[in-house]
């Protein structure tokens, strides 16, 4: 009865979306990524990066805007990085993208530390705030949850909209969707398949930055470390999850914020105090699996993905 309740009410769902915000930004990100054939495995560190990159600069005066647009700056920038390895020079974009995710997490903590050299905690900043939409925030249980939300998680799902009509309904999608199957074709049309994959590695990497800046400027109102927690990682079995689709990423994030707001609120019950918490803590993330297993089975892989494109070579 306890867990009926939890799930039929209109904050635990809220709760649900606010965790899955920061999951699509970087989900969408790494597909983009991964449909024009590369794996960015730099995501947890970009991630770092954008959650840090967005607060100080908030922090040193720049509006909650420019914060976010930092952020993706900064993300772009260790995409370029990446992809330079990666795709012209053709290095391995595991050894590449664990690179990235430590040089990311390093420069972090080394400009935090020359930064804030005396700070013992970190300042808090000015977040942003909910803002309900008049009239949808009404709707019973689905208003409260979807349309009570910070600006930064209807963005969230507008990536998540726009990703999916580019990649499905324009030339550029398809020529992104074309470099993760079958780049020979791109290159016999005249196009340059390393451009491609280099713009799909520098666009989707300012989207995992946003989804770290999420963190700091709109689930919290501060940069700590381990603050990330593996969100990466988790958003690169998203994006198995949904087949390298938009769409089915994206409910895939809700599903695995579900889990870990149940498990909090589980917590909270009776069971909370019989069962060892780390169970509860484990929740999400064996459900996740098994839905991932599940689900996986059925997909897809890009043809191309981590397959090294060298012009005038089959």
């Amino acid at each position: 009865m306890e867990l009926l309740d939890i799930l039929l009410s209109a904050s635990f769902w809220a709760a649900a979306i606010r965790i899955a915000s920061p999951l699509i930004f970087a989900t969408i990100g790494e597909l983009i990524c991964e449909r024009a054939g590369v794996l960015n495995l730099g995501i947890e560190g970009i991630m770092v990066a954008g959650a840090f990159a967005g607060w100080i600069s908030v922090w040193a005066g720049l509006p909650l805007w420019g914060g976010v647009a930092v952020a993706m700056f900064v993300g772009m920038a260790f995409g370029l990085l990446h992809s330079v390895l990666s795709v012209p020079f053709g290095l391995s974009q595991h050894v590449v993208g664990v690179g990235i995710t430590l040089l990311a997490t390093s420069v972090t903590f080394y400009t935090y530390r020359v930064v804030l050299p005396e700070v013992s905690s970190p300042p808090k900043i000015e977040a942003f705030q909910p803002f309900e939409i008049p009239l949808l925030s009404e709707i019973p249980l689905v208003g409260p949850a979807l349309f009570s939300q910070t600006p930064l998680t209807y963005a969230a799902f507008v990536a998540a909209a726009l990703t999916a009509f580019v990649l499905f309904r324009t030339p550029l999608g398809l020529a992104v969707r074309a470099a993760g199957e079958n780049p020979s074709a791109v290159a016999a049309q005249g196009l340059s398949v390393t451009a491609i994959r280099m713009g799909a590695v520098i666009v989707g990497s300012g989207l995992m930055a946003v989804g770290g800046a999420f963190l700091t400027m709109s689930a919290f109102d501060s940069f700590f470390f381990d603050m990330v927690g593996g969100r990466g990682w988790i958003c690169i079995a998203l994006v198995v999850f949904g087949a390298w689709r938009p769409g089915k990423a994206l409910l895939g994030a809700i599903l695995f914020a579900a889990f870990d707001a149940l498990q909090i609120r589980v917590q909270q019950t009776g069971l909370g105090t019989v069962i060892p918490y780390q169970i509860f803590l484990m929740m999400p993330y064996v459900l996740s699996i098994l839905a991932l297993v599940l689900m996986s089975r059925s997909a897809q892989v890009p043809a191309a993905l981590m397959v090294p494109f060298n012009k005038g070579t089959r």
